[in-house]
């Protein structure tokens, strides 16, 4: 799933938690789906880190820190 999917999940979840009519297991429910699309955003997210790359002035490439 990419990152536009994960964040479109969460705020569907976030609209669904804010209903007074949610259940307290449902509340958990997308509580730990929320908590396990923000790992995995987290994962993709130092993925790229680590592939990004800054020039300094003498024009060389360092990883991104």
């Amino acid at each position: 799933m990419e990152i536009n999917e994960i964040f479109e999940k969460l705020d569907e979840i976030q609209e669904k938690m804010q209903s007074e009519e949610l259940s307290l297991e449902d509340s958990f429910a997308y509580y730990e789906k929320a908590m396990e699309l923000l790992k995995q955003c987290d994962e993709q997210i130092g993925t790229v880190e680590q592939k990004v790359q800054m020039l300094d002035e003498n024009g060389e490439k360092h990883e991104f820190e």
